[in-house]
């Protein structure tokens, strides 16, 4: 694979690699780190990678271990300020939903994001996350129940 090439796809992928990344962490910060760090790890192993065509799911299960990293990092360190993230400027049905999700265990929410909002089977999430199918079927399932019972009726208007 070229440098243009791993240019390109890594760029069409930019908004799902921000999805993926808010699924897991909390700070815009940790965001671009991860995403960054994510860029330079595909970089160095992109030729272990076997069939270009599962591009997507290699460099979103490396975007995940970045996740994850940072995730340990942050154990390690006891925060001396918590600085709240800026409301959104969503309208409210958007920013509940956005509440809620935020308010979901993160292997769910993780879940939720490829499967519904990235599109991804339930066969490449599994993949991605080195789970079984029946695994991420039950944290799908289980996520969705838990939105249904956060996010009022009133707020979507049904």
């Amino acid at each position: 694979m070229t440098s243009e090439e791993f240019a390109r796809r890594v760029e069409a992928l930019r908004p799902t690699l921000y999805r993926v990344c808010r699924a897991q962490l909390s700070a815009e910060a940790d965001r671009e780190d991860a995403i960054q760090e994510a860029v330079f790890r595909a970089w160095r192993k992109r030729k272990s990678l076997r069939d270009e065509r599962c591009f997507n799911a290699w460099f979103i299960r490396i975007l995940i271990n970045a996740c994850r990293d940072i995730q340990r990092q942050h154990r390690r360190v006891l925060p001396v300020e918590e600085t709240p993230e800026p409301p959104p400027k969503d309208d409210a049905r958007l920013a509940a939903l956005r509440d809620a999700m935020d308010c979901l265990e993160e292997r769910q929410r993780l879940c939720l994001v490829l499967h519904h909002i990235e599109g991804y089977s339930v066969k490449e999430v599994a993949t991605m996350l080195n789970l079984g199918e029946s695994a991420v079927k039950q944290r799908l399932l289980r996520g969705r129940r838990k939105l249904k019972e956060m996010l009022s009726e009133e707020v979507f208007g049904e």
